[in-house]
């Protein structure tokens, strides 16, 4: 279960703009990976880090369809870079 803690308003947007820095899915926003890739991960062991943290914490998040919850940020990104970090801009 995600930590209320763990998930602060600065780590829900930085979860929201995190690309998949390798693999199949290379530069997707973790939101936009299908949950079975977060499964197969779990199993086999998520990676070191940050990137395990908040693969973990997309797993659960779909794993509660709460993906909707991305909704009003996503609609906000106005360009896509080519990076692994996501800049968004609010408008407003």
């Amino acid at each position: 279960m995600i930590d209320k803690e763990q998930l602060s308003g600065e780590t829900f947007l930085k979860l929201a703009n995190y690309r998949m820095p390798f693999g199949k899915y290379v530069n997707k926003l973790l939101v936009e990976i299908p949950e079975e890739y977060f499964l197969w991960f779990s199993k086999k062991g998520f990676p070191a880090g940050e990137l395990g943290l908040y693969m973990s914490m997309m797993l659960e998040i779909k794993t509660n369809g709460l993906e909707y919850l991305f909704d009003p940020i996503n609609k906000n990104i106005k360009e896509k870079p080519t990076s692994t970090k996501r800049i968004i801009k609010i408008e407003g």
